[in-house]
């Protein structure tokens, strides 16, 4: 099996079990969740079909539905991330994204910080919406998506600094 293959398929199953077995237990002050599954759609390789990878996100996304009971919100939001990343890759990287030659360990932290950022923010903006669903409570949509936005990207940061691979 080629190791590319493995490894995502790999990172796939810990993330969703990650997320449904801890994650979603993190409820802090109130309604704060970390939703570090999405770490698969920020590592996933450029270089690939992106039929596949909207697919695998629609996977991702079903996968934690079951395990929430959400009824679908975190496919369409992760479905959208997927569709939405080559966007968020040209903005996060430039020139570096156009001949896709992106190696995440190989870039600087400022541009992995903003793509982190920028894909957390679209991911519990398009969550929270389609939870809360009344743009009556557009405040609350906001804070909610603030909040958890910050704890899941301080998670996700720490996450790829630790598990990173030192290649020099």
């Amino acid at each position: 099996m080629n190791s590319v293959i493995a490894t995502n398929s790999m990172r796939f199953i810990v993330l969703v079990f990650v997320q449904a077995l801890v994650c979603n237990h993190i409820n802090f002050l109130g309604d704060i969740n970390p939703y570090i599954y999405i770490l698969f759609i920020v590592l996933f390789p450029v270089k690939n079909n992106r039929l596949l990878f909207v697919f695998l996100g629609f996977l991702l996304g079903l996968s934690v539905d079951m395990f929430l009971d959400t009824g679908g919100i975190h496919a369409a939001a992760s479905v959208t991330l997927a569709y939405a990343r080559p966007l968020l890759l040209k903005f996060s990287f430039g020139t570096v994204y156009e001949y896709q030659s992106i190696k995440f360990d190989m870039v600087d932290f400022g541009s992995k910080l903003t793509y982190i950022v920028l894909i957390t923010l679209l991911h519990h903006l398009i969550l929270f919406s389609l939870e809360i669903f009344s743009i009556s409570k557009i405040l609350l949509i906001l804070q909610k998506t603030l909040f958890s936005s910050i704890f899941t990207i301080l998670l996700c940061v720490l996450l790829t600094i630790i598990f990173s691979r030192k290649t020099k």
